[in-house]
């Protein structure tokens, strides 16, 4: 397994990739979650369980409508048909989506695709299952497109 200081870069330009397409999308977007903190509180978090470890990347609003955005891309090593997401992240956006319905939490991934808590634990029941347990792998295939979930991008000014 890759170390948190290797998987930062590529994490930090996937949130900045889908935050602009969100903003492209005509949503406010605003980083929060474990990247923002300051070091000595991130530092902490890596030596706790805690969920607000798995807190979403990015919080976005557009009109009335409020979402938050957890960005996965994987290690250029790691491309497959199936995207696998923690146990330990899948529990947290199960609890972070109870607790502040109705707003929801959306997993981004690399390919810009997107799928729910929900819609994970949904696909992984019915799928091969990673051997250790600590990650849900879910078809690639099963995701929707950007798009589809936030709206067609505006118009851009020229």
């Amino acid at each position: 397994m890759t170390s948190w200081q290797e998987r930062k870069p590529v994490g930090d330009a996937h949130e900045q990739r889908v935050a602009t397409a969100l903003r492209q999308h005509g949503w406010t977007v605003q980083l929060c979650g474990q990247g923002t903190y300051p070091p000595t509180i991130q530092r902490a978090l890596t030596r706790t369980r805690s969920a607000l470890r798995q807190f979403p990347d990015l919080i976005a609003a557009r009109g009335s409508d409020l979402i938050t955005i957890d960005a996965k891309d994987r290690m250029p090593s790691t491309h497959s048909d199936r995207y696998a997401i923690s146990t330990a992240t899948l529990n947290a956006g199960l609890l972070l989506t109870a607790a502040h319905a109705p707003t929801p939490l959306y997993y981004v991934f690399g390919d810009m695709k997107v799928l729910t808590p929900a819609e994970v634990l949904h696909y992984a029941q019915h799928a091969f299952r990673h051997h250790s347990g600590a990650y849900h792998l879910v078809r690639t295939d099963r995701a929707h497109p950007f798009d589809q979930v936030f709206g067609r991008a505006t118009a851009r000014a020229a």
